[in-house]
């Protein structure tokens, strides 16, 4: 059924955007997705999906398609890179599935885009535009008009904006200026199997943590390939220098000079590395204007170190949608009961991967062997425990009973 409350705008095709327009479609909304490159793709390579991804992929019916690209991986291991001995490990066969309802998995960005692309493609309810980058916008009696850089104007009811970490529309909505650029840098690189050393093809995430450093690597793609992710803290600065671009090889070696020889020699091992400066912002109290709001990056942009930056732009979708459908139509009031619902949990993510990094991953001295003293005492269990305000999934869902037990892979 065709919701005649006026078509909903996205600005952004990635992860976040497409998920945002499935699930509104799915509600009976008109919706109009504007991505600034020439095609929809994904930039990157591996991506880690926690259970709470799978709760929300469920929701918007693309669940089965991208499980059957996943990578289902044994346990999640944090190692010492200096010592090379395990800090801690937690399983996620069985158990975690048991407790979670849904897998810890593993996948190249472009098999969850691609699910939910092809969802998009198939939906009648659904515009895909290239070539569109949104620059600004203006509310109206009624709605909202978008300008794109081309000088086309676009009109409608609602717009999201899903247009990341240097969001425009964050510039108007809330205009905090840039992203805080903390220092870390991340190289990334994607091996065939057969260039892993043999003995470390492991079917784990695996993190290697050392001072100012960690490593992570685990399989993708049917375990055909290996994701490899170091990451490094220098300065901060105030200009982001790397966004994909080719990394040097020299300036990687060195930051990681003191690391064992297992870790080094998968480092190694790629003949070419991509470049990345990392930012997050600081958490914010309101992300929307009357019927304009923002989802993913745009809204709450993270560090990786707790492997969600996916999975929360996946929550905001699902929920984006059920406030909507809930205002029947309003969507100023929609917006604000969305915000009011995800804000707490997304800056719990953002504060909590600032520590992670900081405290978990990067330690050195005497901080490093607290966390390997603490967290080497800890079993499957406790660890499922302090995890599951995460990987449980939001609240209201819980309450709801939308989060069933699953277990299959």
């Amino acid at each position: 059924m065709l919701v005649e409350d006026g078509r909903i705008i996205i600005a952004g095709g990635g992860i976040g955007g497409l998920a945002a327009a499935l699930g509104l479609a799915n509600k009976g909304h008109c919706v109009t997705v504007l991505e600034q490159a020439a095609q929809f793709g994904e930039i990157g390579a591996g991506i880690q999906l926690g259970p709470n991804a799978f709760h929300a992929l469920d929701r918007l019916g693309v669940g089965e398609a991208v499980r059957a690209e996943a990578v289902y991986i044994d346990q999640l291991s944090l190692m010492d890179s200096l010592s090379e001995q395990p800090i801690a490990i937690i399983p996620v066969g069985e158990r975690f599935r048991e407790r979670f309802g849904n897998p810890y998995a593993v996948i190249h960005r472009t098999d969850i885009h691609t699910p939910l692309l092809e969802a998009c493609r198939r939906s009648t309810n659904i515009t895909l535009l290239t070539r569109q980058k949104v620059v600004v916008y203006d509310i109206k009696p009624g709605g909202v008009s978008v300008l794109t850089a081309d000088g086309t104007r676009h009109d409608g009811a609602a717009l999201i904006g899903a247009d990341g970490l240097r969001s425009r529309i964050r510039e108007q909505v809330v205009g905090d200026g840039g992203p805080l650029l903390s220092g870390h840098i991340c190289y990334r690189a994607v091996l065939p199997i057969e260039e892993m050393p043999e003995d470390l093809r492991w079917n784990t995430v695996t993190l290697w943590a050392g001072p100012g450093t960690h490593l992570v690597h685990y399989p993708l793609r049917g375990r055909q390939l290996f994701n490899i992710v170091a990451t490094f803290q220098g300065e901060p600065s105030p200009v982001a220098t790397g966004h994909g671009e080719p990394g040097d090889r020299a300036e990687l070696m060195f930051r990681f000079r003191q690391v064992g020889g297992k870790p080094k020699r998968i480092l190694e091992r790629p003949s070419s590395w991509k470049r990345w400066v990392l930012g997050d912002r600081e958490p914010v109290s309101n992300w929307s204007d009357g019927p304009v709001t923002l989802l993913g990056d745009a809204a709450h942009p993270m560090h990786q170190y707790f492997a969600q930056g996916a999975c929360m732009a996946l929550e905001d979708a699902v929920c984006l949608a059920d406030k909507v459908e809930a205002a029947g139509g309003d969507f100023a009031k929609a917006f604000v009961a969305y915000q009011q619902a995800r804000i707490v949990r997304t800056g719990r993510v953002v504060v909590g991967a600032r520590l992670m990094g900081s405290k978990v991953y990067h330690p050195g001295g005497v901080e490093a062997m607290v966390r390997n003293s603490v967290l080497g005492g800890k079993t499957p269990e406790e660890f499922y425990d302090m995890l599951d305000w995460l990987y449980g999934g939001p609240v209201e869902d819980r309450q709801s009973g939308r989060i069933g037990a699953r277990s299959a892979a």
